[in-house]
């Protein structure tokens, strides 16, 4: 082969490679309330247990344990639009402030369909 037709074969697969890797990282769009209550829940459960998140934490709140009710909305592009502490065991406000901000910063990994938004209660154990 020479070095034209190896050229050629490598800018079509190369063109071929992005366009998979840009098809691929689309997110799945999520319309059943249902679906939408499982994935926050695996994603928020996934992001409280992370190595980022441990490590922020105990360096702010080591001492910090227990449980926290929210009520969250999630809206189209897939982040959180509001935070709401039910219920907690937790008494310590500077750390519903950390964990607010966590949370609103947070990026789910789907969408929801446009103009739609969801409320979801959602236990976190810390």
């Amino acid at each position: 082969m020479n070095i034209k037709n190896f050229t050629k074969v490598f800018l079509i697969f190369s063109i071929m490679l992005v366009s998979f890797n840009s098809f691929s990282q689309k997110k799945q769009i999520l319309t059943e309330e249902e679906q939408v209550q499982e994935e926050v829940g695996k994603e928020i459960e996934t992001a409280f247990k992370s190595e980022a998140f441990l490590k922020k934490m105990s360096k702010k709140f080591p001492t910090i344990k227990g449980y926290v009710v929210t009520d969250i909305s999630v809206v189209q592009n897939g982040k959180i639009a509001t935070f709401f502490k039910v219920d907690s065991d937790i008494k310590d406000n500077d750390f519903f402030e950390f964990l607010s901000d966590y949370l609103l910063n947070y990026k789910f990994n789907f969408k929801l369909p446009k103009q739609q938004k969801y409320k979801i209660r959602q236990t976190i154990e810390i």
